[in-house]
């Protein structure tokens, strides 16, 4: 899209200096947001101007909030909520093979050509508000009858006590229709798939959000008032103080469904607008498999041989959300425990693992990592999992015990494999004791997969087949990529699902002795490449080209 043209038009009808405009222009190109985004954050112009200069610019209808339809529009197919949501696009009327939409950013040609390969419908875009667009989809194709009318059975003046009123409080969280409320809210997270569900009040709202994926998206927009209430009621079934509103709280609740039973891990933190709470869902079915997280042949077959050495380190790295745990807990599940004394340390423990000595730091009562690591080392352990290595003295107790004949798991963070090495150095740890324990590294990400039910081919354009040929990967001259078209099964993303991409660094004779020198990352990169060791963009390419994920997905999960 022209920046620079629609920042003329928006010039021209909403009187926009040339000042705020090129303020505007450096702040959109710092943060990636759309230009009318920033004007509109900035109070520069409102969103009806952008909405305006978007329609003029592009040539299309302008919609305003009374012109929604009264009932959702017939289609072909059941539209997704969550795809109508996610894309903000409300559908407003069918005629003569064509589907006209209401869209808050219809330059944005992807959500149009989904809906024409969903619908066999050409598509043709009017512009709206998010605010209109997101209230209509609300009202037209969310199906939370169930839930609005539980909102409006409850007494809202009664949801809003002061601060001193504990027991008003209390009473209110226990009453039916809060209860059934915070119950759907979970339950259609699970529904979902939902990793965590984010619960948080704003000036005039209260918002629920459901991670689905690893993506944010907005679930249900509640009243402000019933903030107090519905915090309260996850409090109680976490076992947390509700008179506590001042300091962030942890807590557990175990939620039966369907026969079935969720660990759910419950945060709650102090917001300008009362608590926010932030709950982790964990299925409790089990542990993932070595062959589930999305290992390539090769790969698989060399951590399969490094979890089962007798002595020595093992890293996982990457950033929070990336999977290290599941890798670990992995790993853990495929060692013989009948045979070998296994102990984990960790914060906190997310998944019981038979036969596992598993146990939780208490930093409270100074019961840290390095405390706890201390303390294991004397139970005559085989195998010891340190959930995360964030300190010197942690990182130093470790590599010692690997030294000493223990098989050591830990994750550290860092964006790739090689950079592990430079991290512990960064700490403090000499370099030839690295190069001594350090049995390898394995780096991951995680990417959205595909949706088998609307997956879709297409011709690769130029520039994938020449990111697919720098990465060293040669398809044949004639090939196909894939993508979801969106469906109801994965709520119109084109996504179901995930699975990882790694980077092994194995520690060579060459690498141990470039880290014994204390030589930085980028050098141990070289070496290790050299050594054939594939990137983490690399893995993920050839899963797009498997057809597994999006090359899309790949770039946004990984560094060029």
């Amino acid at each position: 899209m022209n920046w620079k043209r629609i920042g003329e038009v928006l010039g021209s009808l909403a009187a926009v200096g040339a000042d705020d405009l090129k303020a505007a222009m450096e702040e959109q190109n710092a943060t990636g947001e759309l230009l009318g985004e920033v004007l509109v954050r900035r109070g520069r112009v409102s969103p009806q101007e952008v909405v305006r200069a978007l329609a003029t610019q592009l040539g299309i209808e302008e919609v305003i909030a009374g012109s929604f339809p009264e009932e959702p529009v017939c289609l072909p197919d059941k539209l997704s909520p969550l795809f109508l949501k996610h894309n903000s696009i409300v559908p407003l009327a069918v005629a003569d093979g064509s589907l006209k939409v209401a869209m808050a950013r219809p330059q944005d040609p992807w959500p149009a050509e989904a809906l024409r390969a969903f619908t066999g419908l050409s598509v043709k875009r009017a512009v709206a508000t998010e605010s209109d667009v997101q209230e209509a989809i609300a009202r037209l194709y969310d199906g939370r009858k169930d839930l609005g009318s539980i909102i409006e059975g409850m007494d809202v003046k009664d949801a809003e006590v002061s601060g001193n009123e504990v027991e008003s409080l209390k009473e209110a969280a226990l009453e039916a229709p809060v209860i059934n409320l915070v119950n759907i809210i979970i339950q259609r997270a699970i529904e979902k798939r939902a990793s965590d569900i984010h619960i948080e009040p704003f000036e005039n709202s209260l918002k629920v959000r459901y991670r689905v994926d690893g993506i944010l998206y907005l679930s249900e927009s509640l009243p402000r008032k019933l903030q107090p209430v519905v915090a309260s009621r996850i409090k109680l079934m976490a076992r947390l103080n509700i008179a506590e509103r001042r300091l962030p709280q942890d807590g557990r609740i175990a939620f039966g469904q369907k026969g079935a039973e969720v660990d759910i891990r419950v945060s709650t933190i102090p917001t300008l607008f009362g608590e926010s709470v932030v709950m982790r869902l964990l299925d409790q079915k089990g542990v993932l498999t070595m062959k589930a997280l999305g290992f390539s042949g090769r790969t698989m077959e060399a951590f399969s041989r490094l979890i089962r050495q007798p002595h020595g380190m093992l890293l996982v790295t990457g950033p929070t959300g990336s999977g290290k745990s599941t890798t670990l807990y992995a790993a853990l599940s495929a060692i013989d425990s009948s045979a070998k004394k296994v102990v984990t340390i960790e914060d906190p423990v997310e998944y019981n693992i038979e036969g596992v000595n598993q146990i939780q730091t208490k930093a409270q009562i100074g019961f840290t990592f390095a405390n706890g690591l201390r303390s294991i080392v004397r139970q005559d352990p085989d195998v010891i999992m340190v959930g995360e290595i964030r300190d010197a003295e942690t990182a130093g107790i470790a590599i010692h015990s690997a030294l000493t004949g223990h098989l050591i798991f830990s994750s550290l963070h860092t964006n790739d494999a090689p950079g592990a090495a430079a991290r512990l150095i960064d700490m403090g740890v000499e370099g030839y004791l690295i190069s001594s324990s350090l049995l390898g590294v394995l780096a991951q990400r995680l990417v959205r997969v595909v949706c088998a039910n609307c997956k879709i081919s297409y011709a690769p354009s130029k520039r994938e087949k020449d990111l697919l040929s720098s990465a060293g990967l040669c398809p044949p001259s004639s090939f196909q990529l894939y993508n979801g078209a969106g469906c109801e099964e994965c709520g119109g993303t084109g996504y179901a699902g995930r699975t990882g991409i790694f980077e092994l660094m194995l520690m060579t004779d060459n690498l141990r002795t470039l880290v014994s020198e204390r030589k930085g990352s980028s050098i141990i990169k070289a070496a290790a490449l050299e050594e054939g060791m594939i990137e983490l963009r690399g893995d993920g390419l050839k899963k797009a080209l498997d057809g597994i994920t999006t090359i899309e997905e790949v770039e946004r999960v990984t560094v060029d």
